[in-house]
């Protein structure tokens, strides 16, 4: 089992940055990949970014990229979430997520590519 725990989440104006953490505790040991999603009000939970064990291969949805960089420490289970430019519809609940796979340069971009969530950090930005 893993558990995960975000935070960095807040209130933040418009063309603001914000960065997420997200630290992995128990069964850390292992090729497992991590990533980001969010879920808005009304909305699906959607795919922000995603980086494997190593660190080696890394994707983003389209709406973030060239605004957010996700990184990870495994020296200390954790992964980070730079957002910014910041926009309104950023705002949403962000989650952390995380599965192992046999490859190190593995990533995921579908919910169900991923067994371990976090609770979530709201994100909220205003105009």
């Amino acid at each position: 089992q893993v558990q995960l725990a975000e935070s960095g989440g807040g209130l933040v104006q418009a063309g603001g940055s914000l960065r997420l953490s997200c630290t992995a505790s128990g069964r850390t040991s292992g090729r497992f990949y991590m990533g980001w999603f969010r879920q808005a009000p009304g909305k699906e939970r959607e795919f922000v970014a995603a980086i494997s064990s190593s660190g080696g291969n890394i994707n983003y949805a389209d709406s973030v990229k060239g605004r957010c960089t996700i990184s990870r420490d495994n020296a200390k289970n954790t992964v980070y979430l730079h957002l910014n430019s910041l926009k309104p519809e950023d705002t949403a609940v962000y989650y952390c997520a995380a599965d192992y796979s046999g490859s190190s340069y593995y990533t995921g971009s579908e919910i169900n590519e991923y067994e371990y969530w976090g609770q979530g950090a709201q994100v909220t930005v205003s105009s």
